[in-house]
């Protein structure tokens, strides 16, 4: 596979995910009208509506994951092949991340209490994180990748008391004294 046909067809997986996010009626941007660069708070309405926030590095984390995943699972297929399997994968996530069910279950189940869902640019950023961190895989020793997701995981732990293992120990099988320690 050329790399002008793989950079063609991950823009349409892009382009694709963000006509049926926009479709689903998610904003194009935060309804506040501001697109900005990071929203520094985790608990903000703005959270999940720029560009970063602090659930970035989990999808850097995502890209990590998908990376040596496929790589065990199909080594064989091209790098690009991998590659746009994990793009089209994260774009799917990011659909049904927002969609009412879910966006319902994080308001019940995670410290995302006030969660609305994400803005079509935060989710196009959420897929280009991904994209970020499965290039870093592919690029860095194993044990680099690893210390990479244990530095993310704990950073975003300490700093805003969730990270991808809870968010998903949280959708999966809720935890009242998790919550608690959340909650602060």
């Amino acid at each position: 596979m050329t790399r002008n046909r793989t950079v063609l067809i991950a823009l349409l997986i892009l382009a694709a995910a963000a006509a049926t996010l926009l479709a689903m009626g998610r904003p194009p941007i935060c309804t506040c009208g501001v697109v900005a660069l990071w929203e520094q708070s985790a608990d903000s309405a703005r959270t999940s509506q720029m560009l970063s926030d602090w659930y970035s590095p989990s999808h850097v984390i995502h890209g990590l994951l998908f990376y040596g995943l496929l790589w065990l699972a199909f080594r064989r297929w091209p790098i690009e092949a991998r590659f746009l399997a994990a793009l089209l994968i994260e774009a799917a996530w990011e659909i049904a991340e927002n969609t009412p069910m879910v966006i319902d279950r994080y308001r019940e189940a995670t410290a995302a209490l006030g969660y609305t869902g994400d803005s079509v640019i935060n989710s196009l950023s959420d897929i280009a994180m991904m994209g970020l961190g499965f290039l870093l895989a592919r690029r860095l020793p194993v044990w680099a990748s690893v210390m990479l997701a244990i530095v993310l995981e704990l950073a975003a732990l300490i700093v805003i008391r969730d990270n991808l293992t809870l968010n998903v120990l949280m959708l999966l099988a809720p935890n009242d004294a998790i919550r608690a320690w959340q909650a602060g």
